[in-house]
């Protein structure tokens, strides 16, 4: 029963994130031009070392589809991965904190490097305007508003992690 639940939460977390990576990817028409070369191509993405008291990650396997979008493949549904990535995943906690303080994790890319190329592109400059998203709902003084008290906190957390990390570090 409950393997049953985390597999339709899992799939349900993944087709929600590929939903947002593709909203993403639609605001940018040079990240369309990128991908636009790569139709077809499958997208491998590998957590190693995840703790085996965590619940097991789905397949992480994503293909270029010709709207230069990405659609996740739950079962790697005859798409085969021609570019893999590789992330330590053997402490989520500190990946998490990393990625909060703005540092990348360690990661390995193996495959087509052109395709390789264009996806830290993307990694490196696509960025969420949820600001002008969320305008769109409560319009956009609100939006502002919201927007400059978020990257408040983010600023804070990231000095707090900073400021452990210089601690520990002694």
């Amino acid at each position: 029963m409950i393997q049953t639940l985390h597999a339709l939460a899992s799939n349900a977390a993944l087709e929600r994130l590929t939903l947002l990576l593709n909203h993403v990817l639609a605001s940018e028409p040079e990240a369309k031009s990128r991908l636009t070369k790569h139709i077809g191509a499958g997208i491998g993405i590998e957590l190693v070392d995840w703790p085996s008291l965590l619940p097991p990650v789905p397949t992480l396997l994503f293909r270029i589809t010709p709207a230069a979008l990405l659609e996740w493949c739950p079962d790697g549904l005859a798409t085969e991965a021609n570019l893999r990535i590789t992330l330590d995943a053997s402490n989520p906690a500190r990946v998490f904190l990393q990625s909060l303080a703005g540092q990348r994790p360690s990661i390995n890319v193996s495959g087509d490097a052109a395709l390789a190329a264009d996806i830290s592109w993307l990694a490196e400059n696509l960025r969420w305007d949820i600001e002008d998203d969320i305008a769109g709902i409560v319009g956009p003084i609100a939006a502002h508003e919201l927007a400059r008290f978020a990257r408040a906190a983010i600023a804070a957390v990231r000095d707090l992690i900073s400021r452990v990390q210089a601690f520990a570090a002694r």
